[in-house]
């Protein structure tokens, strides 16, 4: 008789059933993490950048490049835990199907987590890749900007469970994403100082996770390092604590009767 297979051989398959499908279209998935990079590169850097000098001791184009790495991982996430985990959930029954085998409901979760948390790395690494081709970041330190890229996928993926948990309507995501996530990527630092912010707004963008990533990325991108980067990085993994908890007791309840 056969065991019953371990705690992270549970999570890994979640994680290998996602890669498996995600490799099936590699050419479709694998391209945007490259062009769009390179489009907002040649529009805003190079398009928009002759009219504006320098930021933050910076050309403009290296002062949006770094941030084009956590807004990368940001929207991947949140596209795979809302629209993607809404579809395995309602109309594939997907998740249905993998919760009559031995995987439990905590596996599947965190398996989930870990594939956001690997999309993340990848087009963050990818992003990181058209970057220092155009000689935009500094090494050795932006070698790290990936596993920041990780972190920030998995804070927006258990962002987008949140959502998920409650969302009965596909349409509805429009508002998470038209509402939430298109303000939050512009007004995170990610095209301008936020100094240049009134106080009030600096402080709302300051509770943004996004900020936090941005932050990290560009400080890292640019070999910067100074203690408040560990907070930062401890902001941006608290941030996800209690949009976890929440989801995934919501989505428990949603998919175990």
């Amino acid at each position: 008789m056969s065991s019953t297979p371990s705690f992270i051989r549970r999570i890994l398959s979640v994680w290998r059933r996602h890669q498996k499908t995600y490799f099936k279209s590699l050419i479709a998935n694998g391209l945007p993490p490259f062009l769009e990079p390179l489009l907002f590169i040649l529009a805003m850097g190079f398009g928009l950048g002759r009219y504006i000098s320098e930021m933050e001791g910076l050309s403009y184009v290296a002062f949006i490049a770094p941030a084009m790495m956590a807004t990368s991982s940001f929207y991947t996430a949140a596209f795979e835990t809302t629209y993607g985990t809404f579809v395995r959930m309602e109309y594939q029954k997907t998740y249905h199907n993998i919760l009559s085998t031995p995987i439990k409901f905590r596996d599947l979760y965190l398996g989930e987590l870990l594939w956001c948390g690997t999309k993340g790395l990848m087009f963050s690494a990818c992003v990181l890749l058209v970057i220092a081709l155009f000689g935009l970041v500094q090494f050795p330190f932006a070698l790290l900007t990936p596993f920041v890229g990780f972190i920030n996928a998995i804070v927006f993926g258990a962002v987008g469970f949140f959502v998920t948990g409650f969302t009965k309507n596909m349409n509805n995501f429009n508002l998470f994403f038209t509402g939430f996530l298109t303000p939050m990527f512009f007004f995170s630092g990610t095209f301008f100082p936020l100094k240049e912010l009134p106080d009030l707004f600096q402080k709302i963008a300051y509770a943004l996770p996004l900020t936090h990533s941005v932050i990290l990325m560009r400080s890292l991108s640019n070999n910067i390092l100074h203690i408040k980067l560990l907070l930062h990085f401890v902001i941006l993994c608290l941030i996800a604590l209690p949009f976890g908890f929440y989801s995934y007791y919501k989505l428990k309840n949603r998919m175990i009767v």
